[in-house]
C-alpha cells in the first residue's frame, strides 16, 4: 500500500490545486503498479508554515515560491 507525502509551503497552492496533485500522484502511482492498487493508494498533502521550508539553508517564503513561479528569482 503505497503512501505518497506531499509537503508544500502554505499559501501557495488553492484547495482546487491540491486536488489535483492528489489526483495526478494518485494516477502516476497506479500507471506504474496497477489498478488494482488504487483503492489502497494514499496521499497526503501537507502544508508547511511560510519560512519554515529551505533549501541550502535558505529560508523560503509564501511569496518565495509565487515569485520562482512566476519567473522571478529570489534574492
Amino acid at each position: 500500500m503505497p503512501l505518497i507525502n506531499v509537503k508544500i509551503i502554505e499559501g501557495v497552492f488553492d484547495a482546487g490545486q491540491k486536488q489535483q496533485i492528489v489526483r495526478s500522484l494518485t494516477e502516476a502511482m497506479v500507471g506504474i503498479e496497477g489498478e488494482n492498487m488504487r483503492s489502497v493508494t494514499w496521499c497526503v498533502v501537507e502544508e508547511v508554515a511560510s519560512g519554515d521550508w529551505g533549501i541550502g539553508g535558505q529560508p523560503l517564503t509564501t511569496a518565495d515560491v509565487k515569485a520562482l513561479a512566476s519567473g522571478v528569482g529570489v534574492g
